[in-house]
Formats: C-alpha cells, structure tokens, sequence
C-alpha cells in the first residue's frame, strides 16, 4: 500500500530542502505517492496568488502534507501562508520537538535537552484580528471601548492607534491541553506545563489557564504545573532539563518554539509538525532563506525530522525510528553534514544540502 502525501515545494531554499526530504523519506522503504503542489512568491509572480487552489485541494484530499519553507514578507505583502494553512484546515495543535543530537553545536549539550512544545495554532493574536491605525473602523472600535462601563480604556487616539483582538476560548483552549496531555501519554513523556501571563490578562491568559488545570484532572499519572511565560523564559535557559511538554496558546508558542530551537542548536534542526482532526502539515520551524536560494548551502536536518514526524504520524514507527537515527549518526560523525553544523562555518570539508541527504540515505541502507 502506498500513502498519498502532498508535497509543497515552497520559494527560496524550499525546493532544494523539499527534494533533500523526499529522498530520505524515501530510502527508508515506505511506499509513499507523492503529489508535488507548488506554492510561494513564485508562484504568485507567475498567477498572482501564494497558494492556488490545487494545494488546498491537494492537501484535503491526501490529509497529509510536507511542506518546504515559503517566504512570508515582513509587515507587507501576503498574509502567511503557514496560518492560512492551519485555519482553513483546522490544524489547531502545532507540535515542536526540540532534541539535543550530538555533534550539534550548542551551549547546552551537555543538558541532553529534550522538550516538546505543543502550540495552539487557530487563536490568540495570531487569529489576526486586527484594525489598522487611521481607519474608520479602527477609531470606531476605540470609541465603543472607552464608552463601555469599564476601566479598561484605551488612552490614545484612533488616528495613531493600530489594535489586535487576542481570542481565547474554552473549547479552543481544552482541545489543545488535551492534545498536549494525550502526546505525553503516548511518547511515554511524565510532565505538562501551561504556560500563560494571566497574572496580568486575567480573562483570555486566565482563561487558558483555568481551562489547562480543569483539563489536567483527566490525565493523574502525567504531572502537572504552570509558569508565566517571561518567567518560562528564563527558566529554559537556565534549568531547561526541568521541563518535558510545555502547552501555550499561539503567540507563545512561536516565540518559545525559537528559544526551544536555539537551546538545541537553531532552528536548522528544529522540525514540526500541525495536526487536525481532518488531516495534517509537516514542516520545519526555520524559514525560506532566499538569499541561499539554489546554492546546495542549507542544513535540511529540519525537514528531514519533519518527514520523520510525518511518518510516525502515518504509523509507520520503525521507518521513523530508523531515519531519525540515521540523521543523529550523520551529525554524530560530523564528516558529510552542512556548514552550520561543523565546529567552524567555513570549514572547507562541509558539504551541500543533497550531499547530507544522500549521507543520511546512504546510513539508512546500512
């Protein structure tokens, strides 16, 4: 039997990071049809959209997806296509394994680290509900606040002030701690903390965290505790062998999935995967990198774990098995592996991104 997966090629360094994975997850001897669906700035130069419909289409008929980095602009142009992706699919919970492998560098190897961030994916600031500063509606908006029976205004003007709703529900918030609670029981994992700052937003980061204590009483044998989020911060740099899963809401998780990547060398190796109820998208945390585009420069470790989640989501736990060991033994030896991940960048025996693809595939063989 043959699985039937997407494979989204993204811009920048994403297609030469997309064939790198499809090798290895290929040599690893799962039959896997792949359908290859283009999106990204290219694309959008050629049709005048990032995603044309054929992906979405694509990925709700596979309900599995590989996606290669795509280039999201900073304050202007498309809205991201990452979080399009997980609205329109449903893909609520965003799960960030962040491994220490050896041979990496990082200030903390000696720690082992080994953490799991399991990310709300569809609320929060990232729903993007926002209104910009200068708009009608935006002064509108302010107006209706500042008349509401509260002492909760907002003190400057609509005219210079931009203003993001941040939603939290508690359905919203019980599936995703449930999410979180239900990876520790499988992944034999012992402990959950919720991170929040409801000390100070008492009615949404309140509410996520009265929801995540409720939700806990369902899983006794997994410990249980919380941390507010400036102080989870720290606490991962200091002590990060502490923790185990950690459950947040949106805007969190993506900022802690960053400090969790750097604690184990950087988001080269720092892989994900977006799980729905309906179907799901693997993809590495790092972006497109279009300044090395079709250099045969970048690390792929990152989508290469991802398609190592892909496959054990997939129930295929001995291919995942094997390839996540095959990409630890090619970084332990160090010989065949990117520049970022030699004692120094410009050692002159790195090699390219196909060259540690074909390193990896060759260690699967043996």
């Amino acid at each position: 039997m043959a699985y039937q997966v997407t494979l989204i090629t993204g811009d920048g360094t994403g297609p030469e990071l997309a064939e790198a994975a499809r090798k290895c997850v290929d040599a690893t001897g799962v039959k896997i049809e792949w359908d290859v669906q283009e999106a990204g700035v290219d694309v959008m130069a050629r049709i005048g959209t990032p995603i044309p419909d054929s992906v979405m289409t694509s990925v709700r008929r596979t309900k599995c997806a590989l996606k290669a980095p795509i280039t999201t602009p900073v304050g202007t142009g498309f809205r991201s296509i990452n979080v399009h992706l997980r609205q329109e699919l449903g893909l609520f919970a965003c799960i960030r394994p962040c491994k220490y492998y050896p041979g990496v560098r990082s200030y903390f190897s000696e720690l082992g680290v080994d953490l799991v961030l399991v990310r709300e994916n569809t609320e929060d600031l990232y729903a993007g509900v926002e209104f910009e500063a200068g708009k009608p509606e935006t002064s509108q908006l302010i107006d209706f606040i500042n008349k509401l029976p509260s002492d909760k205004k907002i003190k400057t003007g609509g005219a210079e002030t931009g203003v993001s709703i941040k939603p939290l529900s508690v359905s919203g918030t019980e599936r995703i701690v449930r999410c979180a609670f239900e990876y520790a029981v499988s992944n034999g994992r012992k402990k959950v903390t919720a991170v929040h700052k409801a000390n100070i937003m008492k009615y949404s980061d309140g509410l996520f965290l009265s929801t995540a204590t409720r939700v806990a009483k369902e899983f006794p044998q997994i410990e249980f505790e919380e941390r507010i989020v400036d102080n989870m911060c720290m606490q991962l740099v200091q002590k990060p062998e502490l923790y185990d899963v950690l459950v947040l809401p949106n805007l969190y998780g993506d900022i802690l999935s960053d400090l969790g990547a750097g604690l184990v060398g950087g988001l080269g190796v720092a892989p994900g995967a977006n799980i729905g109820p309906n179907g799901a998208v693997f993809e590495a945390t790092h972006g497109s990198a279009p300044k090395y585009k079709g250099l045969n420069k970048v690390n792929p470790t990152a989508l290469i774990l991802s398609g190592m989640l892909m496959l054990k989501h997939l129930g295929e736990e001995d291919a995942a098995r094997r390839l996540e060991k095959a990409v630890a033994d090619v970084i332990a030896e160090g010989k065949y592996v990117t520049y970022d991940l030699k004692p120094h960048r410009d050692d002159p025996t790195a090699v390219g991104t196909q060259e540690m693809a074909e390193a990896i595939c060759q260690r699967l063989k043996t």
